[in-house]
């Protein structure tokens, strides 16, 4: 049959986006050039925009519709906008289908379901407008989607209300906002296979991390059942993050697996009027990663290839935003749409740098005022007064500046959403749609507490604030905040090589944008106490633990890992993974763990495995440990890890850290460990670098030079061991001090013996980040890097550029 208003797939290209909308012009583009890659799109065919001025022309739509659309004269008017929109979506649904574009979709529809040899195939229909999906302007979630679709009266109905949804109230708003005239944009209908995912998984990827625009990693997120579960917010999904450079060649960089909450999916609604359904998921599945490594891949490199497609097609850089579904029949991998990503992509990438903090934040004060945590969306601080809205018809309640506060969005809270000043939902994940617009809009938004509409009260006034890395704080009451913006291209370049210190891999990507030259410290004790939680010597030894309750915490937490070793190195890797790969591929020096005895105890399990010591920072700490029989076992642990980081992810930036290392027998007998365990010097370009911290490391400098690559100055521990001082000491505070003449000379001693000997030397101690002339001092002595926390790089840079 020849079509006048149908196109198939295959024969669509991305530039006929003005015949068939970008949704169906991007699946066509695919089709055609990245099926070869490992590409999967179920098939499918457009009703042409063609067929919808046809349509409109057919039932003498068109200037009825431009009568009722003259009532919107403000979009703010709520009740008006509800109004037209109806008028407009019902006279288009009543209308008639012509019969000669009703003979083509049927066709179409039966050459579809031939060519997947069913009588009746299960179609998604969705809408694709001629003006959607370009770099500056996301229809994302602005029109329908109707799913399990069959036969050929519900495929001719869902076509009409695709149509009429061209004219939803956010599409109305969207339009107008965007500048777009209501009555030159048309609507393709997409009519594509569906993918039995309410029988698997389904879910979303981006190209980029969503919050910090960071480039090189994918995220994908995933969740049982048909994907609509994760776009409405209906479950908190798994998530998963693979690092782009180093899956290009060729390692398995799974940078991050987290298991999500997915209570509910949506299936199929068999025998039954409506077309899907919701059904609660069995407690194992719940407990069980919706997908497995080789899929995480999988899908990363198919999303890779879609990239790298697009970015050719534009000359430049175009980060996607795809969907995607498991077939529960034969178990494939299937890409079901894809636009470009609407945030980061169309911004300036990062000339400038925004931090957002809280004004004299006591910890211990910030920890009482906190009423809720969730999950963090755009990284921002906010305060408002906060408004309880349960129903989206009581949104005209909701004044200029408020803090929404819900149960989950959807694309009718959009006008709402761009007059407050913060968004707070129970539900959702990273991709939801509370998260999407939120991002689009540019207001800070915490989604995932699960019990806000609850706590926190209607009128209240609170701070939410986004600005910590992935977890969110709501305090109670406004609480003062300042914000730094640097133009990143202004500041200095200074004599030595600035790094930062950093530990926990949620902030990662956030801190990659600071102007520095990579890690001079990445603490591993962040992620086993905030990620693993247990004690490494009770994953070898469970059969030690004598506690039923703690056995059964540990399991919980192990749960899916048949050896719980496993869970301890992957977790260990992965944290380590996503700190080097934010900063690939410049140097990441992590330090091996340094937990003191009394720390290591409070660790899951850890009172079966620690001694009770009088000063556990002169005790069981350190190198001593790693040979030491009480955990020589879970020092295994620690080198599996990364080395997992290194060999399996390709990492190679990682350069290891000893930390307190007392005597030369120590050291060797450390590197003999390290050996045993495939973490060897030079081995894969492994550098090991040494903590100087203790008087003996300066004193025999020339020694340690032959074990290690360089030295890392830990100035806290050195001006402790140099002064006599107990730091952890309140009555003693005054005296520990890094700049008395003593700790001075032991700095500079310790600078010029390692030129001396030709090796690396830095710093990672807090005395840079807390005293400009000791950083000053150090720079005029010759040291190759200063490495600061996070917080004082900027302040620290912009200070050495108002010097005279």
């Amino acid at each position: 049959m020849n079509y006048k208003y149908i196109k198939k797939f295959e024969d669509l290209r991305i530039t006929d986006i003005p015949l068939v909308g970008g949704k169906n012009a991007s699946l066509g583009q695919m089709i055609a050039e990245l099926s070869d890659k490992g590409v999967v799109i179920p098939t499918g065919f457009a009703v042409t925009a063609q067929a919808y001025w046809y349509y409109l022309e057919y039932n003498n739509l068109l200037d009825r519709m431009k009568e009722i659309m003259a009532q919107l004269t403000d979009i703010q008017d709520i009740a008006t906008l509800k109004s037209v929109g109806h008028q407009i979506r019902t006279l288009i649904e009543q209308a008639t289908m012509p019969d000669d574009l009703a003979r083509e979709i049927v066709q179409a529809y039966h050459e579809l379901s031939q060519h997947y040899k069913q009588e009746n195939c299960d179609v998604a229909i969705r809408s694709s407008a001629t003006a959607e999906d370009l770099p500056t302007a996301s229809f994302a979630g602005q029109q329908e989607t109707f799913l399990n679709v069959r036969g050929d009266e519900q495929v001719l109905e869902n076509c009409k209300k695709s149509i009429a949804s061209l004219f939803t109230n956010r599409a109305i708003v969207y339009r107008i906002e965007k500048g777009f005239d209501h009555f030159k944009i048309a609507l393709s209908v997409g009519v594509q296979k569906m993918v039995r995912s309410d029988l698997s998984c389904s879910g979303v990827v981006f190209t980029l991390d969503t919050e910090s625009g960071f480039k090189d990693v994918i995220m994908i997120e995933s969740s049982w059942g048909l994907g609509e579960s994760i776009v409405k917010g209906l479950v908190v999904p798994d998530e998963f993050l693979v690092h782009k450079p180093t899956l290009k060649k060729g390692f398995s960089p799974i940078l991050k697996k987290k298991l999500g909450d997915k209570s509910i999916k949506i299936v199929y609604a068999e025998n039954s009027e409506e077309l899907i359904r919701t059904v609660p998921v069995t407690q194992e599945d719940q407990k069980k990663l919706s997908l497995n490594d080789e899929e995480v891949l999988t899908l990363a490199q198919a999303s890779l290839a879609i990239e790298e497609h697009y970015s050719e097609l534009r000359n430049a850089w175009a980060p996607m935003d795809i969907e995607w579904a498991k077939d529960g029949l034969d178990n494939k991998i299937y890409i079901i749409q894809s636009r470009p990503e609407t945030v980061h992509s169309v911004k300036p990438y990062k000339q400038f740098m925004t931090t957002y903090t809280i004004k004299d934040g006591d910890p211990q004060q910030l920890e009482q005022r906190t009423i809720l945590k969730g999950q963090s969306i755009g990284q921002q601080i906010v305060s408002g007064t906060a408004r309880v809205i349960e129903s989206v018809d009581r949104i005209d309640e909701v004044q200029k500046g408020d803090i929404l506060v819900t149960d989950m969005t959807d694309p009718d809270w959009v006008p709402v959403m761009k007059r407050v000043a913060g968004i707070v939902t129970n539900r959702g994940g990273r991709t939801c749609h509370a998260a999407i617009v939120s991002r689009e809009l540019g207001v800070p938004a915490i989604v995932g507490t699960r019990n806000a509409t609850t706590v926190i009260k209607n009128g209240q006034e609170i701070t939410i604030d986004c600005s910590r890395s992935k977890v969110a704080f709501i305090y109670d009451g406004r609480i003062p905040f300042e914000t730094v913006t640097v133009e990143l291209g202004t500041l200095p370049t200074l004599p030595v090589d600035i790094m930062v210190n950093l530990a926990d891999p949620d902030s990662a990507f956030t801190v990659s944008f600071l102007p520095v030259d990579g890690v001079g410290l990445a603490r591993v004790e962040f992620i086993i106490s905030n990620t693993i939680k247990i004690h490494p010597m009770a994953l070898v030894h469970p059969e030690r633990i004598e506690d039923a309750n703690i056995r059964q915490v540990i399991d919980e937490i192990t749960f899916g890992y048949t050896d719980k070793k496993d869970f301890f190195v992957e977790r260990l890797a992965q944290g380590i993974g996503t700190i080097a790969a934010a900063f690939y591929p410049k140097p990441v020096i992590v330090r091996l763990s340094d937990f003191k005895s009394n720390e290591y105890r409070n660790l899951i399990g850890g009172t079966y495995f620690e001694p009770i010591e009088e000063n556990p920072m002169l005790g069981f700490r350190g190198a001593f440990r790693y040979y030491h029989e009480h955990y020589q076992e879970a020092f295994a642990l620690e080198c599996a890890a990364f080395k997992r980081a290194r060999d399996y992810m390709g990492l190679t930036n990682i350069k290891v850290m000893v930390p307190f290392v007392r005597t030369l027998d120590e050291a060797q007998r450390v590197i003999q460990e390290m050996e045993r365990h495939g973490l060897q010097r030079n081995n894969n370009g492994l550098t090991i670098i040494m903590m100087c911290e203790v008087p003996s490391n300066v004193l025999l400098i020339d020694e340690f030079s032959q074990l290690f690559d360089g030295f890392s100055i830990g100035s806290n521990d050195l001006t402790q061991l140099t002064l006599g001082v107990d730091r952890d000491s309140e009555l003693l505070a005054g005296v520990f001090d890094e700049r008395d003449p003593a700790v001075k000379k032991m700095l500079a001693m310790a600078v010029e013996g390692a030129k001396r000997n030709k090796r690396y030397s830095g710093i990672c101690g807090q005395a840079p980040s807390d005293y400009p002339e000791i950083a000053q001092f150090l720079i005029d002595e010759g040291i190759d890097s200063l490495s600061l926390n996070s917080d004082s790089v900027l302040p620290f840079l912009m200070r050495y550029q108002s010097k005279p």
